[in-house]
């Protein structure tokens, strides 16, 4: 028996993308889409809109690459079987036009929007969506697609889902047990079989060779998606140009076809600063800015400077965390930092609050340990266990662990002629990383621990992370409405867990090392493979309680603040609507017209 649960009501985003052209695709299932609840009017077509880009991309193909960059890009240009209404975040037909779910919460069926194109006018079929899901998604070698690999493991066991193409429009997806955040998790990008087959095993090509899809200088015309943009042109280190995908299949309420814009061109801009000035400048039609900038900005737009600084609280977005590596190239500081008395010490001396006045200008707030305040569904309010900012505590914990200054040079030791000191890696080209790793410099130099800085690219961070080449460091993570989508980040062993990269899997496609974790970190790994497959609401959500308390008893690592999301806007852009976050499914950056 099955439940249907979703057939398409109608949203409109107008910041979002497309809609169906009348004529050849005159049969194609479209989709109207509002949002009167954002204040959102109906737009006029045309119109070019420059943002911005902080790096190159390494590449076009997003499944190829694990980079912000690629991933805002393709935003735009591939769409996902369902998607959020960003009204009030709930699923909402994307590709699949609807679907349906077995009683027994085991088999999905998606019924595919009939008439979609890819930009070279081939039709999207279930062949595109198996291909996807078969070679691409559950593929280990994919960079950045092996978040898939933890989407059904179970008690330890990888589960396998059964793809199957049932006819050109219907595709349909079997799982050996119910999971409740199965669909939320269905918003990855699909991909086209005829153009990718040759990257594949399917067609002939070893599993890894599919990272090699569609480097920077491949033809444009071979980057296809049925997503409202598609690619033009790319200038290395200066321009990605995206022209509007005239064969979109979304709608406005008066029918006008989507996108409203013609074109948007991404400058490329390495660092903060060059950004602001290209904003300024007026060559920038849109900002996200920090907390630290916002008076700057909202003096200057008070004064007439035609832009407005907007800010919306953050359900989405990426807290700033302190990391310490369990697994340090050096020994003694790896046995130090995989100490929870260490961090919890350590954490004594985070001014939580200063860091929130300082460098947000109170644009943020005291985060989750980690789940957004914001998420009412699952938050846990775990400050009671996060420790307070107070250097006495912190010197006094260090002295408990025989850390102290034996030579008296103002550093401690953590063994004979050995100073407690570390490397400390940040984003020196983000004002906010820089403000935050300088605070956590002095502070930690007051209780007699020397910090080295180390800046890098913020879009290298987690890549350094992931390689554990660090000692210590800041880094931002993403929330999500659901814990389950961050489980590769927070359950041990999983593909993001840097900090502790020795319960991580030996190889691509093995099991997490169980051995490796801590008690605390094996009641994790436990509570997200229960969470998984738990279908009670409320005792899935005391798990995830469970796991939050857990974060904040044993601090894997230091979360730091939740900053809201803040962003600039010339006023010759009409809806905009303000959503920070690079997820798959849904823009995070609106699309607007010029009016």
């Amino acid at each position: 028996m099955h439940a249907t649960l979703h057939t398409g009501r109608g949203s409109l985003l107008a910041m979002v993308v497309a809609a169906l052209l009348f004529g050849g695709l005159a049969a194609a299932q479209q989709k109207t889409v509002a949002y009167p609840g954002l204040g959102l009017e109906a737009g006029e077509r045309g119109g070019t809109m420059t943002m911005v880009l902080g790096d190159s991309p390494p590449r076009f193909f997003y499944y190829g690459e694990i980079s912000t960059v690629s991933q805002t890009l393709s935003q735009q240009m591939f769409d996902s079987l369902v998607e959020f209404d960003l009204e009030d975040y709930e699923l909402v037909p994307g590709l699949a036009e609807s679907w349906e779910i077995t009683e027994d919460g085991t088999v999905y069926t998606f019924n595919l929007r009939e008439g979609v194109t890819w930009h070279d006018g081939t039709p999207f079929t279930a062949a595109d969506v198996l291909f996807t899901y078969e070679q691409i998604i559950t593929n280990p070698e994919a960079r950045a697609g092996d978040a898939a690999q933890f989407i059904f493991t179970v008690d330890g066991e990888t589960r396998p889902v059964e793809f199957e193409a049932v006819d050109d429009l219907t595709f349909r997806m079997t799982l050996p047990t119910a999971s409740p955040a199965f669909l939320l998790q269905q918003r990855f990008f699909i991909m086209p079989r005829h153009v990718l087959l040759p990257f594949s095993v399917e067609g002939g090509a070893e599993p890894a060779d599919i990272n090699n899809a569609w480097p920077t200088d491949v033809d444009p015309s071979q980057v296809v998606g049925t997503g409202p943009f598609r690619l033009a042109s790319y200038t290395p280190g200066q321009l990605v140009r995206l022209d509007r995908n005239d064969d979109y299949w979304k709608v406005d309420e008066a029918g006008t076809q989507l996108p409203y814009l013609d074109r948007i061109d991404y400058l490329i801009v390495p660092g903060t600063d060059a950004q602001v000035a290209q904003f300024l400048a007026g060559n920038l039609d849109q900002l996200n800015i920090s907390g630290a900038q916002f008076p700057d900005f909202m003096t200057r737009s008070l004064a007439g400077a035609g832009f407005d600084v907007v800010q919306s609280p953050a359900l989405f977005g990426s807290p700033p965390h302190l990391a310490f590596n369990f697994n340090a190239a050096d020994p003694v500081l790896a046995e130090v930092f995989s100490d929870v008395a260490f961090r919890r010490a350590m954490e004594h001396a985070v001014d939580r609050e200063r860091i929130i006045d300082d460098v947000y200008n109170g644009l943020a707030e005291i985060p989750g340990t980690p789940t957004a305040p914001a998420n009412a569904a699952f938050y846990e309010d775990t400050t009671d266990l996060m420790l307070p900012y107070d250097l006495e505590a912190a010197a006094a914990a260090l002295d408990e662990l025989g850390f102290t200054d034996t030579d008296g040079d103002g550093v401690r030791n953590i063994a004979p002629g050995r100073p407690l000191e570390f490397t400390l890696t940040y984003g020196n080209d983000s004002p906010t990383f820089t403000d935050i790793a300088t605070i956590l410099q002095n502070d930690f130099a007051e209780i007699g621990v020397r910090v080295n800085l180390q800046g890098i690219q913020s879009g290298q961070l987690l890549g350094t992370g992931l390689s554990g080449d660090f000692e210590a460091i800041v880094v931002a993570l993403g929330n999500q409405p659901d814990p389950e989508l961050r489980k590769p980040i927070w359950q041990p062993g999983g593909s993001l867990y840097y900090w502790h990269r020795a319960t991580q899997p030996a190889d691509a496609g093995e099991q997490p090392n169980v051995g490796a974790m801590e008690d605390w970190e094996r009641r994790i790994y436990e509570i997200f493979d229960r969470g998984s497959v738990e279908t009670d609401a409320e005792a899935r959500a005391e798990l995830y309680r469970e796991w939050q308390r857990l974060n904040a008893e044993y601090v894997p690592v230091i979360m730091i603040a939740k900053p809201a999301n803040v962003a600039a806007v010339y006023e010759h852009i009409g809806n905009f609507v303000y959503s920070l976050g690079v997820i798959p499914g849904y823009n995070p950056v609106p699309l607007y017209y010029r009016r």
